[in-house]
């Protein structure tokens, strides 16, 4: 068996989508599996809706990701460059032997005939598409068009055939010849479209196999077919790639995931604190299975397991919920140290810590840090939870919802009762706090738990959803602890 090759080839036109993630994963998890080559390449050919920033977001995405490339961009490879943009001349080459070969020819159809054609075929109640009226057209019409100032298209000539192929994920399918017209190469102002240059590139960087979203399973005879042509004309050796189709991933009522979706989008995981290994491992369970089960693997546990027979045709439902469980999941998997390292930069984000982060903040976390961790689906739920310990005491504020319904005058009670409760222990420890307290406000009051500690939680967290009530007072210390009893007591 030759030696794996697969290629990953967005297009630079907006943000990164969890459909193209996926797509990428499954021919990463490939290549690694077989010991083959994983092939970065960018599509953007199409001027009017590529970007810069969209390229630069791509390339720092599958870094975030650790969808680590073999050739492409910023690493070479023998086949490069890796960007269509750059090999503008090749595309324009191999267009010229091929119309010179009769596999293409100008087409000088006009939109409006174009939608005419499609219209007629509607009402006869044919296949739509092109029906060759240019496909063999004299000289003496060819300067008619000219001089009408019509400026053609270059259309490829299919074979009059089916095409079947055995897809590496649904088996054998077939195509009938009338559901694959003749179809457009290079635009009327030069640019090479998909359909030319995906083959193109393929051939000549020897890829073996094509694996890509079902919404592209109809492009597939046309590609086949050019590649009969570009061996014919020498531009390939006449090996074609083996194809599977990945299953839609579907969102919400049953329709396909789109990039409008919020969902869908890469940036927004980013920006919600999900992991990338929680997000791959996710969407690695879109459309495969890796057995017995699991549903909790990293990426190289995923390239050893991975095969294609694994892949299911079926449809798959993105399920956020699982996604952000698994996400917990994965929070709960990392260390102390690994998990501060992960949140460090939302709480810079938000002027919570400074650059590095002071020793009182670095003691404050490695504390509070292990009493978050279990209750964290993303990073993002951090900084409201530790908020409150890392604030200037200036800074504190309670939450006004939270204080209204807590911090009333049938508070004050409770309050007085913890500050001299808490005024009379000697270590200030967890276990001394919680003593104190439930003495003070459960024995001496008589109060249950929620209506004794309730008031004491949002004095001293802001909130009344909080990190372990008595540890976040031992991290805050003595002084801060009382000093926010006291000014609850005061605002009652």
């Amino acid at each position: 068996m030759p030696e794996v090759r697969v290629r990953f080839c967005p297009s630079p036109t907006g943000n990164p989508h969890v459909g193209m993630v996926r797509t990428a994963l499954f021919n990463w998890a490939f290549a690694r599996h077989t010991g083959g080559t994983f092939v970065f390449r960018i599509e953007d050919t199409d001027s009017a809706r590529d970007s810069e920033e969209s390229y630069e977001a791509l390339l720092e995405s599958l870094r975030w990701l650790g969808l680590n490339w073999d050739e492409g961009p910023e690493v070479g490879g023998a086949f490069g460059p890796y960007r269509q943009s750059q090999r503008l001349s090749l595309y324009a080459d191999v267009a010229v032997k091929l119309r010179e070969a009769g596999h293409a020819y100008y087409c000088y159809c006009s939109a409006e005939e174009l939608e005419a054609q499609r219209e007629l075929a509607k009402q006869q109640n044919r296949a739509p598409g092109y029906e060759g009226t240019c496909r063999d057209l004299s000289a003496t019409k060819i300067a008619e068009f000219e001089a009408q100032g019509r400026v053609p298209v270059l259309r490829f000539r299919m074979p009059d055939r089916d095409f079947t192929w055995d897809d590496l994920v649904r088996g054998p399918i077939t195509f009938g010849a009338e559901h694959v017209p003749d179809y457009v190469l290079v635009r009327a102002n030069g640019e090479p479209l998909y359909t030319l240059v995906n083959p193109v590139d393929d051939a000549s960087m020897r890829i073996t196999h094509v694996l890509r979203g079902e919404d592209l399973l109809s492009s597939t005879p046309r590609q086949l077919a050019l590649y009969e042509a570009l061996a014919a004309i020498g531009v390939s050796d006449g090996t074609t790639p083996s194809f599977g189709h990945l299953p839609y991933v579907m969102g919400e009522g049953n329709k396909k995931l789109s990039k409008r979706d919020p969902e869908s989008s890469l940036q927004w995981y980013r920006e919600n604190g999900y992991l990338p290994e929680a997000l791959l491992n996710y969407l690695g369970l879109l459309g495969w299975s890796m057995g017995d089960d699991q549903e909790f693997f990293g990426l190289e546990q995923m390239a050893q397991a991975f095969s294609l027979d694994r892949v299911s045709p079926n449809p798959a439902r993105f399920d956020l919920k699982k996604c952000t469980a698994i996400n917990g999941d994965w929070i709960r998997s990392l260390s102390v140290p690994e998990l501060t390292a992960r949140i460090l930069p939302l709480l810079g984000a938000q002027g919570l810590v400074t650059s590095p982060v002071s020793a009182v903040h670095e003691r404050v976390l490695a504390a509070a840090i292990p009493l978050i961790q279990e209750r964290m689906d993303t990073l993002a739920q951090a900084a409201p939870m530790l908020s409150f310990l890392l604030v200037d005491q200036s800074a504190f504020m309670v939450d006004e919802a939270d204080a209204a319904a807590v911090l009333g005058p049938d508070a004050a009670s409770a309050l007085q009762a913890a500050i001299e409760a808490l005024g009379t222990i000697g270590d200030w420890t967890t276990e001394a706090i919680e003593a104190a307290l439930r003495a003070a406000l459960v024995e001496g009051l008589g109060l249950k738990p929620k209506l004794a500690f309730g008031p004491v939680r949002v004095a001293i967290t802001g909130r009344r959803v909080s990190p372990p009530l008595f540890e976040s007072m031992e991290i805050l210390g003595r002084e801060v602890s009382l000093d926010r009893l006291r000014n609850a007591l005061d605002a009652s």
